[in-house]
């Protein structure tokens, strides 16, 4: 992998992880800007790292980096979950961390389109969803 497909790699993951993590720090929760921005390039760094893996053992299995990364996010995800009085939340926190990390892996995989298009997805859920869930459901409160 040459210098500049790393630096790529890593600034799209920046990229994508931060427009993320600026709305969710824009709506005030706690896992925000920073917090996304550092599970989206860790995400690319590590999947970079899994396919580097390759060129130094033939019995290298570079899906085990991106397993561990999954179960790793996972705990990180569960931590955000807290019920209190009868109501869970933090369900929509936990989930925007685990969609960055993917859209970190796929931009360390240089799947840019993927990354892209998954974060746009995101955007669109998180804010325009929630805004349909307040005003016209009815039933949400935000998360």
């Amino acid at each position: 992998m040459s210098d500049l497909t790393v630096v790529i790699n890593l600034s799209v993951a920046f990229i994508l992880g931060g427009l993320i993590g600026w709305l969710r720090e824009k709506e005030g929760k706690t896992a925000g800007l920073r917090t996304h921005i550092l599970v989206c390039v860790s995400g690319a760094l590590l999947m970079m790292l899994s396919g580097e893996m390759m060129a130094f053992s033939k019995i290298a299995d570079p899906g085990r980096i991106a397993a561990g990364v999954i179960t790793g996010i996972g705990f990180i995800g569960a931590g955000c979950i807290v019920q209190a009085r009868g109501s869970v939340k933090g369900i929509t926190t936990a989930a925007s961390i685990w969609i960055t990390t993917a859209i970190g892996m796929a931009s360390g995989l240089s799947l840019y389109l993927s990354a892209v298009v998954a974060t746009i997805i995101t955007l669109i859920t998180l804010e325009a969803l929630r805004h349909v869930e307040k005003r016209i459901i009815k039933t949400k409160d935000s998360d």
